[in-house]
Parts: C-alpha cells; sequence; structure tokens
C-alpha cells in the first residue's frame, strides 16, 4: 500500500486526483484502492467487462491521468491509450509492453516509510463509484472518506463482526456491495476472500471454495446464490461455519430463499437494502423460511439514519400508503461527480418538529409500511407505468412470473404499440420444467387484473446483465424485439 502511495507521489499525483483501476478479482485491487486512499486521491473502478468506449467516457469524465491494472488487462489497456483522453501511465504492467507503463514489480521496491503530505480530512473524497448504466447515462457517486467509514462502522456493528470473521468478497469493486469486504473488514481486522473470477462462474467449484476457507459472511446479489443453489451441490459441501448471508441489489425470490434456508440452517439471513448513494441504509434480519410467495420485507433503516416516505406532491403519506422513499445518513454521498444538477435533483429538504432542516436522498424506489411497520418494497418509481389509464407496477408483475414452478427469472418491459402501451415480459424457463406460454398468460390472469397482464412472453436462454450482475432490462426488451 505505502509503496503504492510512494510511487503514485513521485508520478506527481496530488490529494483529490482521480485514480482508475482497471482489474480482475485479485489481491491488488486491495492494495491499489488503499495506496490511493492512503495519499489522498480518489480511485475510480473501472469494470474491465464494459465496452472499451464506455471505460474511456469515464475516463475522460473523471480527467484520469493514471490507471493501475495488471497484465491480464493488456490489450484493454491499449485500445484504452488508442482513445481520446488523457491516460499517459499505467501501473501494474511491465515496462516490456510500453515506455509508459510501471511494473508491480518496481512498485514493490519503492519506499515503505512514505507518508502523506497533506492531512486527509472527513470531508475529502475517497472514491466515485459510476452507477452500472443498466438505463440511461452512468453518473459518478462521490463518496467521502467520512461516508465510507461510516458504512464501515455500521456494518460491523450491525454485524457484529470481529476478527475471527472471514468475509467472501463476490463483487467486483465498481459494485457498493464489495465495500463489506474492503471497509468494513479491515476495520474489526477480520479476513476478506476476494473470490476470482473463474470461481463466480462455476458454481460448484465456488460453494468448494466458501466451504474449504470456512467463510462466516457472505454477501452477493440474489443470482449468486441461486446459482449455487442449483449448480452448487450444497448438499455435497459443510457450510455450517455460514454466520450470515446477506443478500441486496434486486429481491429474492421467496422460493428460492426458503430452499437455500433449508441448506443452511445456522446462518442469518438478511435483506439489505441502499442505493449505492447511501451505500446500506436498511436491514431486514428474516426470522424463518417464507412459508408463501409473498415479497420479504426491506425491514427498517439502520443506525444514524432516517427516512421519510413522500408522495408525488412531496407531502409525507401515512402509514400504509405508497411513496418515494428518502434517505437521510451519515453514509450519504457527497453528490454526482460533475453534476450539479442533478446532486439537487436527488436531494430533499425536510423542516423537522425542531425547525431543524434535514438533507434526505430521493432514492426513486416505492415503498410503503406494513402493519408491522416494516417497510416494503413496492418496486422502482420509473417500473412504474401507465396502461390505459391504469397504474402498474412492473416490479409486482416480475415477482408472480418467478412464483411459477417453471420460471427461474422474468423482465417485464412496455412496448409502444401504435398510439398504446402494451406490456410484454421475457422469461428464463427451467430446464426439468416443460410450461406453454398460454399456460403463463393463464396463470397470471388468475392473479392480475386484465390490464396488467403481459400481452406476449418471451422465452431466452439467458438475461443480459450489469457487471453488478443485475438484468439490463432495456437489452432484454432489445433482444426480444429483435427475435
Amino acid at each position: 500500500m505505502k509503496q503504492l502511495a510512494d510511487m503514485l507521489d513521485q508520478l506527481g499525483v496530488k490529494k483529490g486526483d482521480r485514480i482508475g483501476i482497471y482489474m480482475n478479482r485479485c489481491m491488488e485491487t486491495a492494495i491499489a484502492i488503499y495506496g490511493i486512499m492512503y495519499l489522498g486521491a480518489v480511485y475510480v473502478p473501472l469494470d474491465p467487462k464494459a465496452p472499451i468506449h464506455r471505460t474511456n467516457s469515464l475516463v475522460k469524465n473523471c480527467d484520469i491521468g493514471i490507471i493501475i491494472s495488471h497484465p491480464p488487462q493488456r490489450k484493454k489497456i491499449e485500445n484504452i491509450f488508442e482513445e481520446d483522453n488523457d491516460l499517459h501511465t499505467i501501473v501494474g504492467l511491465p515496462e516490456e509492453y510500453a515506455p509508459h507503463y510501471i511494473s508491480w514489480e518496481e512498485v514493490y521496491e519503492q519506499s515503505s516509510n512514505f507518508r502523506p503530505g497533506k492531512l486527509i480530512k472527513p470531508t475529502d473524497l475517497a472514491y466515485i463509484m459510476y452507477t452500472s448504466g443498466s438505463t440511461g447515462q452512468p453518473k459518478g457517486i462521490m463518496h467521502t472518506h467520512f461516508s465510507g467509514l461510516s458504512y464501515a462502522r455500521l456494518s460491523a456493528d450491525l454485524y457484529g463482526l470481529n476478527e475471527n470473521d472471514k468475509i467472501g468478497n463476490h463483487a467486483p469493486i465498481h459494485f457498493d456491495i464489495s465495500t463489506l469486504g474492503y471497509f468494513t473488514a479491515p476495520l474489526v481486522g477480520a479476513t476478506t476472500l476476494i473470490v476470482p473470477d473463474a470461481y463466480t462462474i462455476m458454481p460448484a467449484s465456488l460453494s468448494q471454495l466458501m466451504a474449504k476457507e470456512r467463510l462466516t459472511v457472505w454477501y452477493s446479489v440474489p443470482l449468486a446464490m441461486i446459482q449455487l443453489l442449483q449448480k452448487g451441490l450444497l448438499k455435497e459441501r459443510d457450510l455450517s461455519s455460514l454466520k450470515w448471508i446477506l443478500y441486496g441489489g434486486e429481491p429474492f425470490p421467496p422460493k428460492y430463499m426458503r430452499a437455500l434456508m433449508k441448506h443452511w440452517p445456522n446462518a442469518q439471513f438478511c435483506n439489505v437494502y441502499g442505493p449505492a448513494e447511501v451505500n446500506q441504509c436498511t436491514n431486514y434480519q428474516i426470522p424463518t423460511p417464507p412459508v408463501d410467495n409473498e415479497p420479504i420485507p426491506i425491514g427498517d433503516v439502520w443506525a444514524e439514519t432516517k427516512c421519510l416516505i413522500i408522495n408525488e406532491e412531496d407531502e409525507v403519506v401515512q402509514k400504509g400508503k405508497q411513496g418515494e422513499l428518502l434517505i437521510h445518513s451519515t453514509t450519504r454521498m457527497k453528490g454526482y461527480w460533475q453534476n450539479d444538477v442533478l446532486t439537487q435533483q436527488s436531494l430533499y429538504t425536510h423542516t423537522n418538529s425542531d425547525g431543524k432542516q434535514e438533507i434526505y436522498y430521493r432514492t426513486g424506489d416505492l415503498f410503503h409500511r406494513d402493519e408491522q411497520n416494516r417497510l416494503q418494497f413496492n418496486g422502482r418509481k420509473d417500473h412504474q407505468v401507465k396502461i390505459r389509464g391504469y397504474r402498474v407496477e412492473l416490479d409486482a408483475v416480475e415477482a408472480l412470473l418467478v412464483t411459477h414452478p417453471a420460471i427461474l427469472e422474468s423482465a417485464v418491459f412496455t412496448v409502444q404499440n401504435n398510439d398504446s402501451k402494451q406490456i410484454q415480459a421475457a422469461v428464463i424457463l427451467n430446464e426439468s420444467t416443460r410450461v406453454d406460454k398460454n399456460d403463463l398468460i393463464a396463470f397470471l390472469k388468475q392473479q392480475l387484473p386484465y390490464y396488467a397482464v403481459p400481452e406476449k412472453i418471451h422465452t431466452l436462454d439467458a438475461f443480459p446483465r450489469t457487471g453488478s450482475g443485475k438484468i439490463k432490462r432495456s437489452e432484454v426488451k432489445k433482444k426480444c424485439l429483435e427475435i
């Protein structure tokens, strides 16, 4: 870490400069993150699987002159260099490839006594994490040392983590779930297992690795655990060491949750919610396996956090009524990089009962509180559409489709048909179950109003996904319309 900071200092990197990290999951990602922040610079995780033009747009947007990488990415790095940007140095590649490359061996030879010249303040930027870009233009989410450390403290306290814990880090560094392994674990002296890319695409070997390493905490998107359930040979693995199973990013279908909780009866399952703009902000510790297909609650906000639910007129709604969830927390971002207009649009100023003004982040997610006062997720605000004058929650249609035993995953979207919109859906079918599309339509008609039933259902072998594993619905729609 200190050797890298020393190298960057010699290259002229100043406090607040943005440094790109362009690597697969590996040990060097930790060195890069800590070395950059130790110097007072800002790390910007870049997705190696993203198209070159997208990566280049982030490099230009953040004025990145240095990228930290490693040999497996040499070809892509060369392509990025050919783009229009201000890149001048790559750390992590041998000089034999080009004069502007500095090898890791050279980094390790640097002084380990380096100390940054300027004091790092809590309000200084620590990292800029771009949204996945599944819809619209990617946004650079700015987090400070204060917001990052707040997340580490609160998550460590909530889950009671200590030096005896071993956390499985399945997420790439450009996905905010990774901060549990990179921030929280070091804070309490726990161990983080950075899961290599090869294991992430082979569920059987991944479950074997989890058992061998005796992991105590697992945190990932639901997809990773669903794949473990389907192809991970869980009956053959001893995963009794697991204490916490955390998931976030997308809802977890109850039918898969029931099955996993039977495999890991000693683990505490927790539904974690929080946009990258506030990192985590709520949790719901699932007491028993779900008995039905009702959505799993989001629970309530954790420490140092408040929430509001407001309607379209920015008025706080009564309990049981739906509205947009707003979050006030110590983990909130500073704003969007070089986008003051969007930053202001995303914030809401609320005057509390004491007359004090507090700033909340608009999540864009619709919620209500149930009879037990738990937060219930109703879908994205931008996934709510009007069909024939009726409001339809596309997320609710997706959730219902997945309850059918023949369906593994679903994605619902709208298509403009002449002067009106119609709902269509794409599904991935269970290989062991055969079903007719008309049967699926009949299944939906039994439980949905007529205007919410998809006009057409497409079957796909796989869904296009973001680097973090979320479904790219715009790409799913495009793929379906091309068939």
